[in-house]
């Protein structure tokens, strides 16, 4: 991997364990030997507001805030969010989205529309991969893993090595959870380019 500063970008919806993914991408980042600088931006996390991280590594890290059309690699757990912060991805970058959706409380409540055509939208501003990652949570009986299988699919694109991200993890999780995320990340590193 060169020496240039990634910018990774993780959004979802609060709940989703968003925290916990950058918590393992920053672990693992350290484990490379970079500088690292993680931002947290909590919105309603507890009533299904977005939640932004910022990972940012390479040999010296000034901020923790990754720009406007500067994301190297921008993470989704829904198709909402993944629209919401596409403005900041790179041209050349890469959208890692999970295909599904979670009604904003302004849709709840009749306020607004949940807009049609989030991933044909995507897919047209550049390279974008799409992941079934909450229904295949589900066919594993780890419904709660799905942010691991996305994790998976993302870590194709970011230059560590699989037998980091397996340490990295181990490390990270709660005890009782690292084989579970561990059949999730490898799941989602072995899954196919939609």
């Amino acid at each position: 991997m060169d020496m240039c500063v990634k910018n990774i970008m993780i959004v979802g919806v609060g709940g989703q364990g968003t925290l916990l993914t950058s918590r393992i991408l920053g672990n693992l980042a350290i484990r490379g030997g970079y500088d690292v600088k993680l931002s947290e931006v909590h919105g309603m996390a507890q009533r299904g507001g977005s939640v932004v991280t910022f990972v940012r590594y390479g040999e010296q890290v000034a901020e923790p805030i990754v720009e406007q059309g500067q994301a190297d690699v921008l993470i989704a757990f829904e198709r909402l969010e993944a629209l919401r912060y596409l403005h900041f991805l790179k041209e050349d970058g890469v959208v890692i989205v999970n295909d599904w959706r979670i009604d904003p409380i302004t849709v709840v409540t009749g306020a607004a529309v949940y807009p049609e055509g989030i991933l044909e939208t995507l897919k047209g501003a550049g390279r974008t991969v799409v992941v079934e990652a909450t229904e295949t949570a589900k066919k594993m009986g780890v419904p709660k893993a799905f942010n691991v299988i996305v994790l998976g699919a993302a870590a194709r694109y970011m230059g560590f090595d699989r037998e980091d991200w397996t340490q990295v993890i181990r490390e990270t999780v709660p005890p009782k959870t690292v084989e579970i995320n561990l059949r999730a990340f490898e799941t989602g590193y072995s899954m196919e380019e939609a």
